[in-house]
């Protein structure tokens, strides 16, 4: 990883100095993100599932619905959990094995996101009350990379909820009994993270892999449907000033709107 992020003097340079003339290695402006191609059911034999390019970053997110028993301390929710795994094909700093410090982080944010943002009401997910409930594993997979993977993630696991179907269920003589019926998963909200970048005294969303190398720091930004904040998550090794925060926060209220429109459109 340490020897990914090395970069000559000469392009970060240039790419700060880029920054500085209001402009982008890639031609974007600040505001702008790259094109965005989904498909949904792209995986037959899961629950629910989506397929995201963004730019040239590749995700794809699976649920698999089960069932089993709530988290001790909400025995009366389902539950969501969030898993992500780098492909070695998708960058060369991508290793195989254990769950690395990257993958970790994008299942975090994209987890926060889901949670927070109440998409899916819990309370719904229960089959017997403090004993079983449904479980919705979903499960990202970086299969190619060119930065912003937490954006990438979060569109890709919203997506894949939307494609989801959870199967009907009986109780008989206290035994639950599954249905080959299916039904939709609600979904009652549509959580968009928006990522920021600052390079110089720039302020750049969706950092491309090349972008993402000579940032001091960033910020994902996740908001709801009323665009409220319900996660944030830092990355970078510079610290933030209120200033840097609440600009972040007006560009993430101004874009994230317009962004759900666009991938609600797409289906």
């Amino acid at each position: 990883m340490d020897s990914y992020k090395i970069i000559s003097d000469i392009e970060k340079s240039y790419i700060i100095s880029l920054a500085k003339n209001g402009e982008r290695i890639d031609g974007r402006g600040f505001k702008d993100y790259r094109e965005i191609i989904i498909e949904t059911g792209f995986v037959p034999k899961a629950e629910g599932s989506a397929k995201v390019l963004l730019g040239k970053t590749q995700i794809i997110a699976g649920v698999k619905v089960a069932i089993g028993p709530p988290y001790p301390d909400t025995p009366n929710a389902g539950v969501i959990t969030v898993n992500a795994e780098l492909s070695p094909m998708a960058a060369p700093h991508f290793e195989a094995g254990p769950p690395g410090e990257d993958s970790v982080e994008v299942a975090r944010v994209v987890d926060r996101g889901i949670r927070h943002s109440d998409i899916v009401d819990k309370g719904k997910l229960v089959i017997i009350p403090g004993e079983q409930v449904f479980i919705l594993f979903i499960d990202l997979y970086v299969l190619g990379y060119d930065g912003n993977m937490y954006d990438a993630g979060e569109i890709a696991a919203v997506k894949a909820l939307c494609n989801t179907k959870i199967p009907k269920v009986e109780i008989v003589n206290g035994q639950i009994q599954v249905l080959d019926e299916w039904s939709p998963l609600e979904i009652l909200d549509y959580p968009i993270s928006i990522t920021s970048a600052f390079v110089g005294d720039a302020v750049l969303v969706d950092p491309n892999a090349n972008e993402e190398r000579v940032l001091e720091s960033r910020v994902t930004l996740t908001l709801n449907s009323k665009n409220e904040l319900v996660s944030a998550q830092k990355g970078g090794s510079e610290a933030f000033s209120m200033d840097d925060i609440t600009k972040a926060l007006e560009i993430s209220q101004e874009i994230a709107p317009i962004l759900r429109k666009r991938i609600q459109s797409i289906t």
